[in-house]
């Protein structure tokens, strides 16, 4: 997953090696540095904190799990391929568990630090969204990354304790949560059309004057894997 040479990816791969032994909130930029053979100024061009590293180890995930990604089968639905996906990143993460552990672990407690990486959390999502085939455009959009930061935020604890080779808890958890969004997606989809639907067509201004409002945008399809 990491490009040997560079420096970069060093730094990451040495920041997960060090969290795998000590606490995160231990471990200092010198030591990373040292870990990973760089000098503190090598470091300081490719990163600004720690937590440029956590989110320099997410872009590199997504990056492997959308290598991984198969393409989809005549009858998957994209709910069952986002399923998928995710468990293609928890497979990706596996050799990291430990680290990750202590990592979150730390975060927990630290909200401050832990919005650092909120963003670059929903880029991941986004793009796990966009190789299930789910739709990203328009409002609905910002709702179907933002809920399924949510449902990958309460998997990942589970995963995080999930001692077993074959991730039974981990899937059948990832499995009742996304059910549980897609129909609540649904949901919000119907009530968002019966709203539109009582819109009138046309409606007077205080000078007299008749005013179109926007057309109604074409009803959405089957709801997406949430």
């Amino acid at each position: 997953m990491f490009d040997e040479f560079s420096k970069r990816s060093k730094a990451v791969r040495a920041a997960l090696e060090l969290a795998q032994q000590r606490d995160w909130g231990d471990i200092t930029l010198a030591d990373i540095a040292k870990q990973a053979g760089l000098d503190l100024a090598d470091l300081r061009r490719e990163f600004s904190c720690k937590s440029d590293i956590i989110r320099a180890f997410q872009a590199e995930v997504d990056a492997e799990v959308l290598a991984k990604a198969k393409p989809a089968g005549p009858d998957q639905s994209p709910r069952d391929r986002l399923f998928d996906i995710v468990m293609t990143r928890f497979e990706v993460l596996g050799p990291y568990k430990p680290a990750l552990k202590r990592i979150a672990c730390y975060l927990r407690c630290r909200p401050g630090e832990a919005s650092l990486i909120a963003c670059s959390t929903l880029a991941s999502q986004y793009w796990m969204l966009a190789a299930s085939g789910a739709k990203l455009e328009g409002p609905g959009a910002a709702v179907r990354v933002a809920g399924l930061a949510s449902i990958y935020g309460k998997v990942f604890q589970v995963w995080l304790d999930d001692p077993s080779p074959s991730l039974d808890r981990t899937m059948a958890a990832l499995d009742r949560r996304l059910s549980r969004g897609e129909q609540m997606l649904t949901r919000m989809e119907d009530a968002c059309r019966f709203v539109c639907g009582l819109m009138p067509r046309g409606w007077k201004r205080k000078d007299g004057a008749e005013t179109t409002p926007p057309p109604r945008a074409p009803e959405a399809g089957p709801a997406p894997a949430m």
